[in-house]
């Protein structure tokens, strides 16, 4: 009998965003434990520059879901598991100020990192699927002499009374 594995989860990660961590992790704690159309309404429809970036993770995970042929999933009955923002590199520069000063410019940027998980009405709709015994076929030689035989005695039995009758 086969097993689903009930922890698997498919991540997708965008590194190097533009954008302070600070910002990014108003928009992931948003989508953090909801099903992927449902957060990509909230995506859509919000108004942080940020969300553009976040929607792209998540489309990349979703796409990272479909195409494993060892999954098979769908990005229907998928969820968002995990939604997490690190900070990343700061760029520095400067910026001239009055009397010959300077004065510092720190530009942020994150890592913006997405797992997705399966539903659990999905995870138990495998189950089923995979508890359920699958129908045996039965062998094509075996069943094809059978049908030949139930057609060519029909065949038989019609030709002869119709030849007869429309002779008479």
């Amino acid at each position: 009998m086969a097993t689903v594995e009930q922890d698997r989860t498919v991540r997708a990660q965008a590194k190097f965003v533009r954008s302070s961590a600070r910002k990014a992790r108003l928009v992931t704690d948003l989508i953090r434990g909801r099903s992927v159309p449902e957060a990509r309404t909230i995506l859509a429809f919000s108004t942080r520059a940020v969300a553009k970036d976040v929607e792209k993770v998540l489309h990349s995970a979703v796409a990272n879901a479909e195409s494993r042929p060892d999954l098979h999933w769908s990005g229907d009955d998928l969820y968002v598991a995990t939604a997490f923002v690190d900070e990343g590199r700061t760029l520095k520069r400067f910026r001239p100020r009055a009397r010959g000063r300077v004065g510092p410019i720190k530009k942020r940027t994150c890592h913006i990192t997405l797992e997705l998980a399966r539903t659990p009405a999905a995870l138990a709709a495998a189950a089923e699927a995979a508890a359920k015994p699958r129908r045996q076929r039965a062998p094509k030689a075996a069943a094809a002499p059978a049908a030949d035989e139930a057609v060519a005695e029909q065949v038989e039995e019609q030709t002869p009374e119709t030849t007869e009758e429309t002779e008479e």
